[in-house]
This record gives structure tokens, C-alpha cells and sequence, in this order.
């Protein structure tokens, strides 16, 4: 008999053991239901699963009407009863000429399970496949979860895993990002940190009202795992302390019982969107937020300005006999939550307001319902005032462990060639509230820290002034941006951009600086091997690496990269003829190849080498006598739009080909 599990948070089908494989020659479909084993999980959650076999052509074949499957013992085919008398073939036995698939990437899995996943997506010979169930559990993992929300909520990946190995898989997957594009990656990197706590470590949580599922009662959590709508409550998650379980619980319970509504992402209706909490560690101050659109909370009156009446045309009182002004509704929510006993004390308690249509959290207007609107946390002796929406380590402990870490790799990486901070100029961009600007203010002449959120910048400034820090600037603004308006050229750079990494023209204008010496901090491992191919190429050269694991029980990492100029020693001498290459100095300066990279990514446009010689011809460059020349005169050479040939020029003029 099929019947129903639920593994890996997803509701899935169990097998009977003699249904688990079918061996046959296959073309991979989407749809088709295979089982497979984990061979490693890359950064950030792709798992390779490989030894792929096929089980069954979708889901609806996996389960008869009747619930019944036979197998005709006879030839081995296997056939289901579909409550007619009738016999339904839906899978063959391939005997000697079976053969496995893969492998394919297939998220949420850990390495050494056997698992069973449907295929969502095939490209290119390559297929994706989403995960249905863990017929088998890894020889790595626990024989339970450390969170009893692990598998539904899509928080956590690594809950089953102890943190060794936690810590290991992290390791293991940076190096191997590494390898492929930094040669000396096996000299330099030291491996992994962990973070001071596994549980209860994280000082901000966004949490989400919805409904688990259609139309069911109010919940207030994280989103299920592999759904975009259903919301899980998680009133017992690890990764936060027993205070964010207790203000979670109390507000998800006096909204349901205000029936107060949830904001629908598809019919954009409703007022609750967001809980946003956050708790210093050093000073038990909580930080808590509740977002909101600006819609009616309660109403008879419908977004259409239509009056909800039920079957027999009566209003509908179960809302509105419960309904209260917004007022009202948030001193009461305001009442429980200082009510409650708590092991931090509450600084403020706030309402923000939120229409967007995008499901992130937006500050449309904050108004105080009770104390302030920002807290203190302390790292390494300093303090920092943090606001709603500034951006700050989510690990304050871990936090300390990474700063450290940046801190001695630029104090160590400095004192070796005899050198130091003292009065030189830094520049710390994405400074965020000016945690590590502030950190290196008292060892540098001047340190300007560059942060496009200006609730942040303002934070910063604050901070500084109180730990009595004069050498300081903060500048709101986008880094590309501002960059262009810093007259001063920084002695130093420190780095600590969002995932997506440092915008590529950004990082051009930080490379034209020249400074010798740069710290790197990457919050994704994989933003953080695109940029160091761009920094390598243009001179310089990764000394140190080091991880640092600021989120226990998920698949992420921080990473710190120490990064000079290469000297002059550090290169080989060997002498080049321009008359054996067949080239002029010009074209020494950029390849065909650095050019056509160059006006793609600069202008996103693709460029011929016809065209590129065509426009050093007219810029007086010299190309070879025959090069692109027609090979025939009836040929009708094209020649280079005026688009790509301001491109071209412009990438001429960036390789100091021709003048400005």
C-alpha cells in the first residue's frame, strides 16, 4: 500500500522497498519521478545527487484510485490496479540494460542520502530536480533534528548534522570555489571559525504572517520550505533565544484573536505583513517592529469598496464585532508584549508602515508605541546604536570572532612589510553602522566609511561620536556613486559588500586606486570568487583566507580574504620581440579579447574583432596589413555601428590605448 509521509518538508509519497527502483534506458523528462544518492552539497545548496534510477513517470501514476499496486512476477513488470479490473503498466525492468542518470542538482539535501525528487527543469543536458523525500539518511546526520521545525520551516538546512560537520561541509565548499580561480588557494587558506553559539545566536528575525494553508487560521513564522505563500509558525526555533519564541507567540495569538487580517501577496489585501525583532546580546536590549500596510485593519467594506455579506445578503460580524480602531489594536499588542517576562528588557516597540507589493520589509514611516526606535549592542569594547533597518552582524558573538579576524590579518599583513595604520587614510565601504570603520579609527589617521542605507549612516555617526571617535566620516550613498565625488585616495581598503558582491564598475574604480593592501569580507562565497577573478587579473594577489560561520544550521558563511598588490619580485622576467609576436605596442596593451570583455560588460554590448579593428584603424592604431580585410573584392565588408564604436573607443581609451 502507498501512504503518506511527510520528510525533508515536503508531503510526499512512501514507497513499498520493491517499488524503490526501476532499472531501464531512460530519457530524462520533467516530471519524472528518479531516486538517487547525494554525492556533496556545493555552495549554497546545490546537492549533486548521482546514480540517478527511474521510479515512475510523475507523481499521479506513484498513487491508483484504489491505493493498490501489484507486480506480476511472471516478467517482473510492474503494474497498478486502477479499480476497473484493469491492468496499467507504468514502469519496465531494464535487466542488463539498465543504466543511471545524473547526476542532478537537487536542493535541501545532505550529502549521503538516497532521495527521491521529481525533475522541475531540463537545459542544456543538465537537470534540476525537486526534492519529494529522504528514502535513506546520511551516515552524517543525527538521528533527530536539533529544531522541531526543521524539514517544514525553509530556514535551516543543517539542523540533522552535528556542527563538526556542519563546519567541514562550509569549509570544503569555499576551498573548492576557491581552487578554481585562486592558484596559491591551498597555502593560504586557514580553514574555518565557528561561531561562540550554535543555538540562540542570531540578535534579528523577520518574521512573516500568513496561513499554512489556504485559508487557514493566522500564522506568524518563516516560509515553508519550497513555498512561496504558506507561512510555518516556529514558536520553538533554535537558532533564536527563548525571548523572540515569547514575543512571537503572544503576537501571533492576540492578532488571531482580534482576527485581524494578513496581507495577501496576490489580492494585495490585508494589514499584517511583518514582526521584526532584534536583541542585543552584550545588553539585552530588544528591538521590536511590527509592519503594516496602510489598509483599514478591520472593515464590512471589501478593497472594491464592496459590502461582504454572506449567503443571505446579512453583513458578515465575524470581523467587525471584534473590530477596533488601529489605535486601539496596537496599544493592545503593546500591552502584552510588556507584559510579558523576558530575560532582555525591551527598549522600544514600533509601527511601520508598508504598502509596497514586493514581500521584503520597507519603511514607508515608523511611528514609536513605546520607548525608542533604536538599541545598543556591543562588539570588541565598542558600542553601537542599531535602528530598525541599519544593517548589522546577525551573530554579535560571531561578529566579534570575524572583526578579529579582519582586524589581525590587516594588523599582521601590514606589520610584515613594516608598516601600520597610523595616519593613513581608510576607506571602509558598505560600512553599514560603522562597526569595522570604528574598529580601525583609533590605529588610522582618517577612516571614511561609505553605506548606501542613510537610517545606517546616521547610526554611524552617532556611534562614533560615542565612543569618542573625531576621525571618522560617514557618507550615505551608493558606493559607485560616491566614489566619484571622494576627492581624497584612501592608503586602505576594507570591503564588506552585500551577497550580490561589489558592482563591477565599482570595483573598477576601487582597483584604480591603486591601494597596495585590502581586506575582503564576503557574506557569499560565490560573489566573492567572481571578484577575486577581477582583482587578480588587474595585480593583486590573495595572501590570506579564512572562514568565519556567523549562521549555524544553514548553508551560510562568511569569508575573510586578505589581498595585496603583487611586487615586482613576484614576477617572472622574460624578454618578448614584438617583430616574433607579430604585434605592435598598442595592441599589447588589451587583447581583442580584454576589449570585447570590456564593452560587454561596461556597455553590454558584443563587438567583433572587425569591428575593433575598423575603430583602431580610425584612432591611427595599427593592425596587421591583412587583418579582416575581405578575402574577396565582390565582399561587402560591415562596418561598425556608432553605438559600438563609442564602446570601442571607450574601451581604447580605458587601456590606455588612445588618449582621453
Amino acid at each position: 500500500m502507498l501512504h503518506e509521509s511527510r520528510a525533508a518538508g515536503v508531503r510526499s509519497k512512501q514507497f513499498p522497498a520493491r517499488l524503490q527502483v526501476c532499472e531501464r534506458n531512460i530519457t530524462v523528462k520533467k516530471g519524472q519521478i528518479f531516486e538517487g544518492v547525494a554525492e556533496k552539497v556545493k555552495f549554497p545548496n546545490r546537492g549533486i545527487v548521482s546514480g540517478c534510477r527511474f521510479v515512475a513517470e510523475n507523481r499521479d501514476v506513484l498513487q491508483c484510485p484504489t491505493g493498490e499496486t501489484a507486480e506480476d512476477e511472471s516478467d517482473g513488470i510492474l503494474t497498478e490496479s486502477w479499480g476497473t479490473g484493469e491492468t496499467k503498466e507504468v514502469r519496465a525492468s531494464g535487466g542488463q540494460n539498465a543504466e543511471a542518470v545524473g547526476p542532478v542538482i537537487v536542493k535541501n539535501v545532505i550529502p549521503g542520502q538516497r532521495v527521491l525528487f521529481s525533475v522541475r527543469k531540463k537545459r542544456s543536458g543538465k537537470a534540476e530536480g525537486q526534492l519529494l523525500e529522504v528514502l535513506e539518511k546520511s551516515p552524517l546526520e543525527q538521528e533527530f533534528p536539533d529544531c522541531p521545525h526543521f524539514g517544514v520551516c525553509g530556514g535551516c538546512n543543517y539542523q540533522t548534522l552535528p556542527y563538526a560537520v556542519q563546519l567541514k561541509i562550509k569549509s570544503s565548499q569555499v576551498l573548492e570555489l576557491m581552487r578554481e580561480v585562486v592558484p596559491n588557494v591551498a597555502d593560504i587558506f586557514e580553514g574555518i571559525k565557528a561561531s561562540p553559539q550554535q543555538f540562540g545566536y542570531r540578535n534579528k528575525m523577520e518574521f512573516t504572517f500568513g496561513d499554512e494553508k489556504k485559508d487557514g487560521p493566522l500564522t506568524l513564522g518563516m516560509h515553508k520550505r519550497g513555498g512561496f505563500y504558506d507561512i510555518v509558525t516556529v514558536d520553538q526555533c533554535r537558532i533564536v533565544d527563548e525571548d523572540y519564541r515569547k514575543i512571537l507567540s503572544v503576537t501571533e495569538v492576540y492578532f488571531h484573536k482580534m482576527q485581524t487580517p494578513f496581507y495577501h501577496r496576490m489580492r494585495h489585501e490585508g494589514y499584517l505583513r511583518h514582526l521584526l525583532v532584534r536583541k542585543a546580546v552584550k545588553t539585552g536590549e530588544i528591538l521590536i517592529d511590527l509592519i503594516t500596510t496602510t489598509q483599514v485593519c478591520c472593515s464590512q467594506t471589501n478593497r472594491n469598496g464592496n459590502t461582504n455579506k454572506n449567503g443571505d445578503g446579512h453583513l458578515q460580524r465575524n470581523i467587525s464585532d471584534n473590530c477596533r480602531t488601529e489605535n486601539v489594536l496596537l496599544d493592545g499588542w503593546r500591552q502584552r508584549l510588556l507584559s510579558l517576562e523576558l530575560d532582555g528588557r525591551i527598549a522600544g516597540i514600533l509601527h511601520t508602515k508598508n504598502d509596497s507589493p514586493a514581500d521584503t520589509v520597507k519603511n514607508e514611516g515608523t511611528e514609536v508605541l513605546y520607548g525608542q526606535n533604536f538599541f545598543y549592542e556591543e562588539i570588541l569594547g565598542l558600542k553601537f546604536r542599531i535602528t530598525p533597518f541599519s544593517f548589522f552582524q546577525t551573530n554579535s558573538l560571531g561578529a566579534e570572532v570575524l572583526y578579529e579576524t579582519a582586524r589581525s590579518f590587516i594588523r599582521e599583513s601590514l606589520e610584515a612589510d613594516g608598516q601600520s595604520l597610523e595616519g593613513k587614510t581608510v576607506f571602509d565601504l558598505y560600512s553599514g553602522t560603522g562597526t569595522i570603520a570604528q574598529m580601525l579609527a583609533s590605529v588610522s589617521g582618517r577612516v571614511v566609511g561609505v553605506e548606501i542605507v542613510e537610517e545606517a549612516v546616521e547610526a554611524a555617526r552617532k556611534n562614533a561620536a560615542e565612543n569618542g571617535l573625531t576621525n571618522c566620516e560617514f557618507i550615505a550613498g551608493d558606493v559607485l556613486k560616491v566614489l566619484d565625488e571622494v576627492g581624497e585616495k584612501p592608503d586602505f581598503i576594507v570591503l564588506d559588500p552585500p551577497r550580490d558582491g561589489v558592482h563591477p564598475k565599482a570595483l573598477e574604480k576601487i582597483i584604480r586606486y591603486g591601494v597596495e593592501k585590502m581586506i575582503y569580507i564576503s557574506c557569499k562565497p560565490t560573489s566573492l570568487q567572481r571578484d577575486l577573478v577581477v582583482l587578480q587579473e588587474r595585480g593583486y594577489r590573495a595572501e590570506r583566507m579564512c572562514c568565519i560561520d556567523l549562521f549555524p544550521g544553514t548553508v551560510h558563511v562568511e569569508t575573510v580574504v586578505a589581498l595585496s598588490q603583487r611586487k615586482p619580485d613576484d614576477y617572472i622576467e622574460v624578454d618578448l620581440y614584438l617583430d616574433e609576436l607579430d604585434a605592435t605596442s598598442a595592441e599589447l596593451k588589451a587583447t581583442y579579447e580584454e576589449i570585447k570583455d570590456y564593452v560587454l560588460k561596461e556597455f553590454g554590448l558584443k563587438v567583433s574583432s572587425l569591428y575593433i579593428s575598423q575603430i583602431k584603424r580610425k584612432c591611427g592604431l595599427e593592425v596587421g596589413p591583412n587583418y579582416n580585410h575581405a578575402k574577396s573584392d565582390n565582399v561587402r565588408v560591415p562596418q561598425c555601428p556608432p553605438e559600438k564604436e563609442e564602446a570601442i573607443r571607450a574601451a581604447l581609451k580605458h587601456f590606455a590605448m588612445i588618449k582621453e
